[in-house]
């Protein structure tokens, strides 16, 4: 394969817009899929139909919640950590793969559309944080921020939650995990750093693509790979350990990138890596293949069939260990490319874990008489 392809290879023809259907830019789903969980609801079966019916580019909802509860224990013995904590459910940036999709269908909402459109606002996360931080019986593990949606999503710019998480993992010196692809985390800089002070902090960075044509519709609402290389650049420069996740690579659509962006992430300061090989459960099935053939109806059969070839045949593999990394020749490639490149450019050469001796619980004044 190729070190780099041509621009032109991803430019994406201009979309037909017709009366049966227009193409949604700014959103990486074109469709809501039906929700597995629902026994009544109202969908699209024939675009022919005498009904009246348009799927709008309708703006983004926030939808507060109270919430019962924030981290979440993770049971799965391949992810690499024990809890996450997500103050937002549904995620603007609208990539197309997410595999966080399928949960909103939990919350009784499409994978589709509805996961890009109507996010979910847990307005009481902090509280519920100190509340379970005060519990006697916690104990200090690690816990990822953006587990599941990322928490520096435009929903962030008006609601903070995310710094709020940060202020009480700060204050009871707890340790803490991020993820994110958007370059609104170099907001909250001055805690971080104080985070990383103690070794309690360290920060993922998820680049998928320097093709802005590529980035634009599988992640519509992100920042570019560039601006993401700056966050490491000032994050890495302010004492704070930085890595990347290149997460998913897909075979005949970024896979051949990898070997840039583990070299500018390095040259940038990040100092481990990670990444998954594209899986699609659930509707990302149906979501992905629909985006996919829109896209890049010229490639569009080869790339399925990649990733076929990469699952045993499927698009999808549920076993522990194979689910995000593959099997066979076409993901044995994406490993052999990350083993070797992680190698040269010296990542995840000290991957020194995050401080849980110093967790504290803060004297509460009431108990002083």
């Amino acid at each position: 394969m190729p070190s780099k392809l041509k621009q032109d290879h991803f430019k994406i023809k201009s979309k037909e817009k017709t009366e049966e259907q227009q193409y949604l830019f700014g959103r990486g789903a074109q469709i809501n899929t039906k929700n597995k969980f629902l026994k009544e609801e109202k969908t699209k079966e024939h675009i022919e139909g005498i009904d009246d019916w348009t799927e709008a580019n309708s703006a983004t909802q926030y939808l507060e919640q109270q919430a019962k509860t924030i981290i979440n224990k993770i049971d799965s013995p391949d992810v690499g950590m024990s809890y996450s904590m997500n103050p937002y459910a549904g995620c603007e940036h609208g990539c197309i793969y997410c595999y966080a999709r399928n949960v909103h269908e939990y919350w009784g909402y499409s994978a589709g559309l509805d996961f890009e459109r109507k996010i979910i606002v847990k307005v009481n996360a902090p509280q519920l944080l100190r509340k379970q931080f005060m519990h006697p019986r916690w104990k200090a593990m690690p816990i990822m921020l953006s587990g599941n949606t990322d928490c520096y999503q435009p929903a962030e710019q008006k609601y903070r939650l995310t710094r709020g998480l940060l202020e009480v993992c700060n204050e009871f010196n707890h340790p803490v995990g991020i993820l994110t692809k958007n370059s609104w985390v170099i907001k909250d800089k001055d805690i971080l750093q104080e985070l990383a002070a103690k070794k309690l902090v360290r920060v993922m960075v998820s680049i998928t693509s320097f093709n802005e044509d590529l980035r634009k519709v599988m992640e519509p609402r992100t920042v570019t790979a560039v601006q993401r290389l700056k966050v490491i650049e000032e994050l890495s420069s302010a004492g704070i350990r930085m890595g990347i996740m290149m997460g998913p690579m897909i075979p005949g659509l970024n896979d051949h990138e990898m070997q840039r962006i583990m070299k500018e992430a390095a040259d940038a300061g990040a100092s481990f890596t990670a990444y998954t090989f594209i899986r699609l459960n659930g509707a990302i099935k149906f979501l992905f293949h629909d985006w996919l053939f829109k896209n890049f109806p010229d490639r569009a059969d080869k790339v399925w069939h990649a990733i076929e070839q990469g699952h045993d045949g499927k698009v999808n593999d549920s076993r522990w260990g194979l689910r995000m990394r593959g099997e066979g020749p076409v993901a044995q490639l994406v490993a052999q490319q990350y083993e070797k490149y992680g190698k040269l450019y010296k990542l995840n050469e000290n991957r020194a874990p995050l401080d849980t001796t110093i967790f504290r619980t803060p004297v509460q004044q009431g108990k002083l008489f």
